[in-house]
């Protein structure tokens, strides 16, 4: 380099004192979130006028792109930190200020991984701490009792054994409804839910396929919504006759339902509400799974005569979903040590998947963790009993 090129590299150089902003900056937000996330109405109103608006302009953004940006940011991102680890290792061992330099290269890592988190704490944590769509709605969760669960179950039941032979199916039964067009439609699916809460009124966004579908079967994920980018993403590997409660789950957070429970009953009811056979299907599947575990501890009898009054249809459904997860678990190549290995790093990643978010879950006050997934039972048996049963 001559001296003109140092001259100019000189010449563009940010003061200290912006560097020291920059860097202070995401510490700050950070810290402020945490101080006031016990406050649900700053937090209440962080979500409605800031990340509500943002995570829609985002997902308006990302919708332009046939591809999933959060995947593809994703992978950048490690490619990226590999790269600087590498990087840093080299750098130090060939400078005299080593201890200086190591502490400059790890101080920009936690910079740039704070700007990402103080971010995703006001876009998507923020919602975690602010009334969540039961209190808005006064669902009380009281007065649910076993032979509510027991109506309730039945109904999703017969309701489920109804539609199983209206969607489209193969001469051996396998399901074969068209995945891009329950992709295509499901922007129109929560008309329904919006007349009746038109607090959830808003843009929808098609979701997207996952590229790395293969990695979230293998730690047991059937989709995700991620706040940075507003991207619904889909694991499109997993049982297709699930697909359109999947989709309605994360359409639904898009709509600013944060808690999982909740997420799960709102979709289930754009589903069962739609009016497309498809999603109308899997909405009182996905119900049913949930009400069927909910009702084998309380009463045994009741779900015995429940699970035997399914069709064959929904048996053969319910039989391939847990088939499918449980493959999922193990690897075969067909070299016995490599599947032993393989399945045992597999299982491993897995488990620390699932025990790292159920942590996450349980840090934002969600106290039952990776278990809220099934607690929209509440939400359902109270709805569906105060809505009218046979109605439905």
């Amino acid at each position: 380099m001559n001296k003109k090129e140092k001259n100019t590299r000189r010449e563009i150089k940010l003061p200290r004192a912006v560097y020291i902003t920059i860097c202070v900056l995401p510490f700050v937000s950070t810290a402020l979130f945490y101080m006031l996330r016990s406050n649900t109405v700053i937090m209440d109103r962080a979500a409605r006028n800031f990340s509500a608006p943002v995570r829609s302009s985002l997902g308006l953004i990302s919708s332009l792109y046939p591809f999933s940006l959060t995947e593809n940011i994703g992978v950048i991102a490690g490619i990226w930190l590999i790269y600087y680890i590498i990087k840093t290792i080299v750098v130090t061992a060939r400078r005299r200020e080593k201890l200086k330099i190591l502490s400059r290269r790890l101080l920009t890592v936690a910079v740039v991984f704070l700007y990402a988190w103080s971010l995703f704490c006001w876009l998507w944590n923020s919602g975690y701490h602010a009334p969540g769509f039961a209190d808005k709605h006064g669902f009380t969760g009281k007065n649910v009792t076993t032979e509510n669960l027991i109506d309730v179950t039945r109904m999703f039941a017969a309701k489920a054994n109804e539609l199983a032979p209206l969607v489209k199916r193969d001469e051996n039964g396998e399901y074969i409804e068209n995945r891009n067009e329950i992709f295509t439609i499901s922007t129109n699916i929560y008309n329904n839910v919006f007349i009746e809460f038109p607090q959830l009124r808003g843009s929808l966004y098609k979701p997207k396929s996952m590229v790395f579908s293969w990695l979230m079967s293998r730690t047991g994920y059937t989709g995700i919504y991620f706040a940075l980018t507003g991207e619904s993403l889909v694991n499109t590997r997993a049982p297709a006759f699930l697909l359109p409660a999947t989709i309605a789950h994360e359409l639904a957070h898009q709509r600013g339902v944060f808690a999982e429970d909740e997420a799960n009953f709102v979709g289930i009811l754009a589903c069962v509400t739609s009016g497309y056979t498809a999603y109308e299907y899997a909405g009182y599947l996905m119900g049913l799974m949930y009400l069927q575990n909910a009702l084998f501890p309380a009463d045994f009898l009741a779900w015995t005569n429940i699970r035997d009054s399914l069709s064959v249809e929904v048996n053969k459904d319910l039989r391939d979903n847990y088939n499918y997860w449980q493959s999922q678990k193990t690897v075969k190549t067909g070299i016995e040590l490599l599947d032993s290995i393989l399945t045992t790093v597999t299982v491993t990643v897995s488990d620390a998947v699932n025990t790292a978010y159920d942590s996450f879950l349980k840090s934002q006050d969600q106290e039952l963790g990776l278990k809220s997934y099934g607690a929209c039972v509440d939400l359902l048996i109270e709805y569906f009993c105060e809505n009218g049963i046979k109605d439905y």
